[in-house]
């Protein structure tokens, strides 16, 4: 069993070097190559400890794509990390040179009466619109995918889903039922 252990952490540390290699492959800044190479150890790591001989597949192979693939999770992870934003973050800063925040940005604004009232009034020309020259299965596409009677907007896949039919249906019938919609307001 002490065989075990040692001859382990001997292939970690004889393949330690296959880390930078692998990392060089991708345009890793160098204030992140240290993170890249932790990555690197523990796909390393996990390699070494599930590599099964009798696959028939070389050692270097199997933990390369070990590697690659921690590194590439870590990517994935930040990529989606990236896209996410937070209120209390700062934003900038004002000529003063005091921090803005994204909450103090996005603030409410009272509407305008007139707004509100116009909106009011497109909207029953729309509601007037789809029932004039719309089927059912239609209105009902556009509702559930806009938003439309006060709820909120669902995607196609969702509509799909809530309809029993496929994406690519909803997403026809949707295109269709625009064009009907964009006649009427053009004539």
């Amino acid at each position: 069993m002490a065989g075990d252990t040692e001859a382990r952490n001997q292939l970690i540390e004889r393949n330690l070097r296959l880390i930078t290699h692998i990392i060089k492959k991708y345009n890793v800044q160098e204030s992140d190559f240290e993170d890249m190479i932790s990555i690197g150890i523990i796909g390393l790591i996990k390699g070494i400890d599930s590599f099964d001989i009798k696959k028939g597949i070389r050692l270097a192979t199997y933990v390369s794509r070990c590697i690659e693939n921690e590194i590439l999770m870590c990517f994935r992870s930040a990529k989606k990390l990236s896209k996410e934003v937070f209120v209390y973050e700062p934003i900038g800063t004002d000529k003063e040179g005091n921090e803005i925040k994204l909450m103090d940005v996005l603030e409410k604004q009272e509407e305008d009466v007139a707004e509100v009232l116009q909106k009011k009034q497109y909207l029953a020309k729309l509601e007037g619109y789809m029932e004039q020259v719309l089927n059912d299965r239609e209105r009902l596409i556009l509702s559930l995918r806009y938003g439309l009677g006060r709820k909120d907007a669902i995607t196609q896949r969702e509509v799909a889903g809530k309809l029993n039919i496929s994406r690519s249906y909803v997403s026809r019938i949707e295109k269709k039922a625009l064009q009907k919609l964009r006649k009427c307001y053009e004539s």
